[in-house]
């Protein structure tokens, strides 16, 4: 009788082993594209607030106004930072491209002070950059004002249309995903159908029928959502060391926020889907449930 019972006990923490680590691999993969949806958007941002505005100053400027039209430029609202590139560097630039001193062929520099801009990630956009350019071509001592627009388009277009396949592919595997650890709690439910049928038969209500299958694999999603989790992090520390620019992409607080939905999504997950299959246990009579 004991050794029935030791059988018994590990066939009952087997088969929570595998269910666990089912229901781990699946928020797993549905943790990772959340994690690299919000990756997307930090990266917009990223790609955004690393687009600069050259404004080109006049060539007569003295180096007090250099300083009052950057303090100007800064405490516009849609500038994040500034950086000033004066006659020199812009010239020692030219050098460069061009393999030539441009000084010594025009007799002259032909280069400008420049303050490069880079503006806020909400401001990137074609609504916002039409009036962003008229407001800093308005300011004093400003000559002109250069940024690709057409690489700017690009930009935005592209993330749009990532971000949209994210949100898609998202939907998707969050539908399969639940479909999956469906069919993990059916199998774990199915082996006590017979003790769900006694107790309905002694006029056990559905509600008390259900309350420790949906508990005990609600217990389950949460020691399988902190085990994604886990994994999770094991990954982006991996990745972290190989590309130290992740660091700049994704927040702690979107990290954060990532390991909080993929335990709520395994709670709300293994609890809808035991209701669902106790519940098809329940409706079905003594009778049928020798056939399936």
């Amino acid at each position: 009788m004991a050794k029935k019972n030791r059988i018994n006990r590990a066939r009952f923490f087997n088969a929570k082993l595998t269910s666990t680590i089912s229901i781990t691999l699946v928020l797993v993969l549905l943790g990772l594209t959340i994690l690299i949806l919000f990756m997307g958007n930090g990266l917009s941002n990223f790609v955004k607030e690393n687009m600069s505005f050259s404004v080109m100053l006049s060539h007569d400027i003295t180096d007090a106004q250099i300083a009052q039209t950057r303090k100007r430029l800064e405490s516009m609202p849609f500038v994040k930072s500034s950086r000033f590139i004066s006659k020199e560097e812009a010239k020692e630039q030219l050098i460069q491209e061009l393999g030539e001193d441009p000084e010594e062929l025009l007799g002259y520099n032909p280069a400008q002070d420049c303050v490069e801009i880079f503006l806020k990630s909400e401001y990137a956009n074609n609504d916002s950059l039409k009036v962003i350019g008229k407001a800093i071509e308005n300011e004093t001592n400003v000559d002109d004002l250069l940024y690709q627009q057409e690489a700017i388009d690009l930009i935005n277009e592209n993330l749009s249309k990532v971000t949209m396949i994210l949100l898609i592919l998202s939907a998707v595997l969050l539908f399969i995903s639940f479909t999956l650890i469906r069919n993990t709690i059916r199998l774990s439910v199915y082996a006590k159908r017979f003790s769900i049928n006694t107790m309905k038969l002694v006029g056990a209500t559905g509600g008390f029928i259900r309350k420790p299958f949906v508990l005990n694999n609600m217990l389950m999603g949460i020691v399988a959502g902190l085990l994604a989790n886990g994994i999770i992090l094991g990954i982006l520390y991996y990745f972290s060391r190989e590309y130290t620019q992740l660091k700049s992409i994704l927040s702690v607080t979107d990290l954060v926020l990532v390991f909080v939905i993929v335990i709520i999504l395994g709670i709300i997950i293994t609890t809808v889907a035991t209701i669902f299959a106790v519940n098809r246990y329940l409706k079905m009579s003594t009778d049928n449930l020798y056939y399936v």
